[in-house]
């Protein structure tokens, strides 16, 4: 169980750090809004790895078994792997390669509240973008918020691909 772990773990790792490099360097030009959608098919995309290291361990390893807790806690480690990876690599990211990241995600936000709320309402959501922009300026805390959205989309990737896949 453990090679299959570490290799499809891997092969979801380098899948996210390839995709993501390549939306830096050919998408850059699109909106903030659209290189969102395009980071969250890229993490689905990377956790499909879970689906194929269950399959691979149950098919390969396992003579064609698999119980449910095992096929879960194979799923739930391949996107642990992908996960901490990730929360690494947008740290970096935000730290070292683009260090204006930040400052220009919130900026865009904050010109879309002005075009969104009236007057009165803006200067509370301004505040709450502020307070945000505090928080996420931590690298621990951009790194445990970034880790955990791939974690989560990664377990229920993983139950369901356990329920798809386990066999006694």
């Amino acid at each position: 169980m453990k090679k299959t772990v570490v290799k499809f773990g891997a092969y979801g790792a380098i899948t996210i750090c390839a995709l993501f490099l390549i939306s830096w360097f050919v998408l850059d030009d699109l909106s903030l809004s659209l290189q969102e959608v395009l980071g969250y098919v890229s993490i689905i995309l990377s956790l499909s790895f879970v689906y194929f290291g269950i399959k691979w361990y149950r098919d390969k390893e396992n003579a064609g078994k698999v119980s449910f807790r095992d096929a879960l806690i194979i799923g739930i480690l391949i996107s642990l792997i992908t996960a901490l990876v990730f929360g690494l690599l947008d740290v970096f990211y935000t730290e070292v390669l683009n260090p204006d990241f930040m400052a220009e995600y919130y900026e865009n936000a904050a010109e879309s509240l002005r075009a969104s709320f009236p007057a009165d309402q803006l200067e509370a959501q301004l505040d709450r973008l502020e307070a945000e922009r505090k928080q996420f300026s931590n690298p621990l805390m951009s790194f445990t918020f970034m880790a955990l959205t791939v974690f989560v989309i990664g377990f229920i990737i993983s139950l369901l691909s356990s329920l798809l896949l386990h066999r006694k």
